[in-house]
This record gives C-alpha cells, sequence and structure tokens, in this order.
C-alpha cells in the first residue's frame, strides 16, 4: 500500500466516523479500523512489504492515523452516550423522615404479660440458660427415663449440665435460695431438639410463674389468676377454660384454652375449628418438688403456670409462621412499630 492509499484511508474512516450518528454505528466504525481484525491492524502487519525508503513515513503516518481516529473515536462516543437525566428538586414536599425502630414481637409479649403479672403481685425472675440435670429434670421431679432426658430432645454439655430446656429451673433456684413466699414470673429463653419449622424452633421463649406460700392456695386461685390474664391480654371478652392434663412437676395438672379471639369461639383457620386455642399448662405444684428443694411439703401450697412467648404472639398478631420472628426481616418487623 503507498502512502497516498494510506492517507486516503484516513480520510475515509474519518468521515465515516463523523457521519455515525448512533452508539452503534461509532462502534461498527471503531472496529472496522481498529478491531482485531480491522484495516489499521493489518496494515501494520504489512509493514514488511512497503519499500524500504517509505517504511519510516508509513509506519509514523499509520500512527498518527491511529491517534487521530482514537481522539476522535472518543469524541464521538461521549456525544452518542445516553446523558442522565436528574429530577429537578422541588422543596415544597414534605421530607421523608427515617422510621423509628420498634420492639421485636417477642420482647413486646414478655414485657406485656410481666406487667399484667406485676399488678398481681408477681416479681420477675431470671437465671442462666446453661443449666444443671438437678435444676432442669430432678427436681422438677422428672424420671431418669422420661424421653426429655434423651440427647435427640435435648441440647447436653456434659453428663450434668444443658441448655435448659424450660425456664423451670428459675423457679428452683428460687425456692432453694429463700423460703415462702414466693410469687415469680420467669421469662427466658429456652432450648430443644426440635426440627424447626411453621409452629416449631430449637430456640424458643418461656413464661411460667410460681406462687408458693404457707398461707391455703387453691386451684381456685390459679384459675382466678390465669382468668385475669386472659383478659388483660386478649380482651374483657375471652373465655377461658382447663382440661386435666399430666405434668411430672405438678398434681393435679390442667390445660389451659383460651376462646378464639378472632372467630369469637365460633370456629376458623386459627383455632382448628374448635373455637379454642391452647395456651398455658399449669397445676399444683407436686410435693415431691417441695421435699426436693428443701420445704416442708405440709406446710406450703403453691402452683405453677407456663406458656410460649411465641405462641402467644403468634395468636395476638396472627403470625402463621414462627420462623419470620427470627429472621430479622425489617419489612416485617415494621410492622410493629
Amino acid at each position: 500500500m503507498t502512502l497516498a492509499e494510506l492517507d486516503a484511508h484516513q480520510q475515509q474512516s474519518l468521515a465515516e466516523l463523523q457521519a455515525a450518528i448512533e452508539a452503534t454505528a461509532i462502534e461498527q466504525v471503531r472496529v472496522r479500523y481498529l478491531g482485531r481484525n480491522g484495516l489499521l491492524p493489518a496494515l501494520m502487519k504489512q509493514l514488511k512489504d512497503v519499500p524500504v525508503a517509505d517504511r519510516p513515513e508509513f509506519g509514523r503516518r499509520a500512527n498518527a492515523w491511529r491517534a487521530a481516529l482514537e481522539a476522535a473515536l472518543t469524541e464521538r462516543q461521549a456525544a452518542a452516550a445516553p446523558r442522565e437525566t436528574v429530577a429537578p428538586f422541588d422543596a415544597t414536599l414534605p421530607g421523608r423522615w427515617p422510621t423509628l425502630g420498634a420492639m421485636h414481637p417477642v420482647s413486646r409479649i414478655i414485657e406485656d404479660v410481666c406487667r399484667v403479672f406485676a399488678r398481681l403481685g408477681f416479681t420477675v425472675a431470671d437465671g442462666p440458660d446453661i443449666e444443671t440435670r438437678f435444676n432442669n429434670f430432678t427436681a422438677l421431679n422428672t424420671p431418669a427415663h422420661h424421653p426429655s432426658l434423651d440427647a435427640t430432645d435435648t441440647f447436653w454439655l456434659g453428663d450434668d449440665q444443658l441448655l435448659r430446656t424450660q425456664t423451670s429451673p428459675v423457679q428452683i433456684r428460687v425456692m432453694t435460695s429463700r423460703p415462702p413466699p414466693v410469687r415469680i414470673v420467669t421469662p427466658g429463653r429456652c432450648y430443644r431438639r426440635d426440627t424447626t419449622d411453621a409452629t416449631h424452633s430449637a430456640n424458643f421463649h418461656q413464661i411460667e410463674g410460681l406462687y408458693v406460700d404457707t398461707k391455703p392456695v387453691s386451684l381456685a386461685d390459679l384459675k382466678a389468676t390465669l382468668a385475669c390474664f386472659a383478659r388483660e391480654t386478649m380482651g374483657p371478652s375471652v373465655g377461658v377454660r382447663f382440661r386435666p392434663h399430666f405434668f411430672p412437676f405438678t398434681e393435679p395438672s390442667v390445660e389451659v384454652d383460651f376462646s378464639c379471639h378472632v372467630c369469637n369461639g365460633s370456629g376458623c383457620r386459627v383455632c382448628k375449628q374448635s373455637g379454642w386455642i391452647e395456651i398455658a399448662g399449669a397445676g399444683m405444684v407436686d410435693p415431691r418438688v417441695y421435699r426436693l428443694v428443701g420445704y416442708d411439703a405440709d406446710s406450703v401450697y403453691g402452683y405453677a403456670f407456663g406458656m410460649g412467648v411465641e405462641r402467644i404472639a403468634m395468636i395476638k398478631y396472627g403470625i402463621t409462621d414462627i420462623r419470620l420472628l427470627y429472621e430479622n426481616d425489617v419489612r416485617f418487623l415494621g410492622q410493629f412499630a
């Protein structure tokens, strides 16, 4: 290729670039002349065929062509690039204030329940998550062959230590540390080897209550206490029923149901068409528990009850999946602000 032909190709490439308007056409010009298989790389490969006397000038003009074409490409690409449009700021619009944090529904239920029982004379007691076999099972009259002691049900940390499966050990700690009267509620985190699904979790919360006194305390007192709690929590029209049941640490024992606040007892999906929702387990403290903590079983009376915090939250707020309480989804938690 002669020097004249080289100059002609340069003028043609610049003319084609000037005529290209859209970004696609500009890119086609770049590929045609500067791409891997473009004209300029091909001419540089043919430099060995140019007469020796013309090679320096040929190389200088080819490099000048490349520089001019690349500069023109940059300018044309910038002109063809879409420009971002910024909406004008309207100073008359109201500001967008960031939303404040909200109390987690589990924490809210615990606080509300403790407040209700505080008005009934109960104080809040707490204990460690890591417990002993005695406090978690033995002192609660749980036999050694009970399935709850199996490694498939309980997180054992050794022969004598475990992650507590209930908040009842706090009751044992309180009774072994002071004489009656005792009137406490024990909110806290519990652990069991449950498979996580819509209604179960290996990590959950309970609130348990204990009332022990040297004065006579009967099942009627327990029923009155839980009925008051039901009205304060679910509303004045809620109904309460007690069904016979069995727990190792209470005798007699009962299951406590509240009338469904969604359908008012007529039957719905929430209460499984029964009109009732199971809320708590309760009963009179078994005398053997008193003996294990050092109380005189013949001179003390009392009752105990326990309920799941997540279950109350799911019923009260219409939550269908317990996992929503632990996923930290701001969209979900923001509803409780």
